[in-house]
């Protein structure tokens, strides 16, 4: 079973005066309400929703400045209206006092599982000696030149290996390993990420994702911010580092997942790249069709059961929580140490009709026609070689196509700065930042994040 860390004493105390306090807030500022109704009432209605948005935006690691601005706003424009209701300076400076002790305990509280999993899942890790970033111009439009990325490996000491057309990427790898490599790192898009982890897995040195794709899901669940691509470079200076897993299929190292039957048909469609919502949006109908040819694919689930000509296998190096087949999800935890196969048959024309449309609405999960498990090895036959979309990339396997997990097979390393937590990570949502996650913290419930290693 997945571990949740109970609440500390020190989380407990924190929250209940959060809560406290916010009821001691609402009873001071009725008090305002009697003596002038209309700015009283816009007093009370302002600081009453800017106080918990404050909560709310310590939890949303990537829109807290946006969060934790309107909560200021709000709360500014409801002391402005208590001010103009002439309130003594005695109540002014009681109500502004409030406001900021059960703003500042209600933050830490709520994000305190946070700061408990980041704490828990990463390690401190020292400056790079010889620290070696392979990077690949062309991935997500430009972006290694965008960046200065050359540029920014000589500001910071380390050698940067531009990619040219013809080059092996592996052996360019194996090459740095030989010149005395301690951490190497790429800058491309998740199928090149997969080969320089496997360099790195092999000499068991530490790897540095830096996210210079187009979408960049592997550095999405390390908890990397995509939106800064140059500062993901700190991670060769004073970092954080953790033990993770990776995929095998067949021999090949894969960090996210390896896509079987029609998404394996879209990722090899020459349109994918540029637009990978688009491109699925308008394929899939055709390729779910009547006239579709059978996937001839056969998975092999836990317990012995066989699904014969699946229309979709995915098969992912720790469980997704998948959205759409053509933008995936995100990943709670890397160091599992399972497989997460997802495989999807539609068994009638109107199973086509309501699959397109959870596509199409981001809610490709909660089809029902998925089987889904978690576990360590899984094989998938087939009479044919194999289109396969592995980390994105379009290849053919030769079955039968054997996936294997490597529990913590990797070390990676993150700048300081960055998170370390995936979107998945950060839910259950907004029940953790409010009223009611902090009366869970008060009572010593469980965290709702995964802080343990899992199953």
């Amino acid at each position: 079973m997945q571990a949740r860390q109970t609440p500390p004493p020190r989380a407990r105390v924190i929250a209940a005066v959060a809560l406290m306090g916010y009821l001691a807030l609402a009873v001071e500022l009725l008090v305002s309400v009697v003596d002038d109704p209309v700015l009283g009432l816009v007093a009370l209605v302002a600081v009453g929703v800017g106080v918990p948005l404050s909560w709310i935006g310590a939890t949303r690691p990537r829109w807290r400045g946006r969060i934790v601005a309107l909560a200021a706003l709000g709360v500014a424009g409801g002391v402005l209206a208590l001010v103009a209701s002439g309130p003594s300076a005695t109540e002014l400076v009681l109500v502004v006092a409030t406001i900021a002790i059960t703003s500042a305990a209600g933050m830490w509280a709520s994000a305190w599982e946070i700061r408990s999993a980041v704490a828990r899942r990463w390690s401190p890790a020292v400056r790079a000696r010889h620290g070696v970033l392979l990077m690949n111009a062309k991935s997500g439009g430009g972006k290694v030149e965008r960046f200065d990325l050359p540029g920014e490996c000589v500001r910071r000491g380390i050698e940067p290996v531009l990619l040219a057309p013809g080059d092996d990427l592996r052996a360019l790898a194996e090459d740095a390993v030989a010149r005395g490599a301690d951490v190497i790192g790429m800058a491309g898009g998740d199928g090149s990420q997969a080969v320089v982890a496997a360099v790195a897995s092999a000499h068991d040195l530490p790897f540095v994702c830096v996210p210079a794709g187009t979408r960049n899901h592997f550095a999405l669940d390390l908890g990397i911010d995509r939106d800064d691509v140059a500062g993901s470079l700190d991670a060769y200076g004073d970092a954080r580092q953790a033990r993770i897993d990776l995929g095998d299929v067949n021999g090949r190292v894969f960090v996210n997942n390896v896509s079987l039957g029609v998404y394996a048909q879209i990722v090899a469609s020459d349109a994918y790249r540029d637009a990978k919502l688009r491109t699925a949006a308008r394929m899939l109908p055709t390729l779910l069709g009547p006239d579709a040819p059978p996937s001839g694919l056969r998975a092999h689930m836990e317990g012995g059961a066989v699904v014969e000509n699946p229309q979709v296998v995915i098969v992912s190096n720790d469980p997704y929580r998948l959205t759409s087949l053509a933008g995936f999800g995100t990943r709670a935890r890397l160091d599992r140490g399972v497989l997460g196969a997802a495989v999807l048959l539609l068994m009638s024309p109107s199973d086509v009709t309501r699959f397109v449309a959870a596509e199409a609405a981001g809610q490709v999960d909660q089809f029902p026609g998925w089987q889904t498990t978690q576990v360590p090895e899984f094989e998938v036959a087939s009479d044919d070689m194999v289109a396969a979309g592995v980390d994105g990339e379009a290849v053919e396997l030769t079955p039968p196509l054997r996936f294997v997990s490597r529990p913590r097979a990797l070390t990676v390393r993150i700048p300081l700065r960055h998170l370390g937590l995936s979107p998945a990570a950060l839910q259950p949502g907004w029940g953790r930042s409010t009223f009611l996650g902090l009366a869970r913290i008060v009572r010593g419930q469980p965290s709702g994040l995964v802080t343990a290693e899992g199953q």
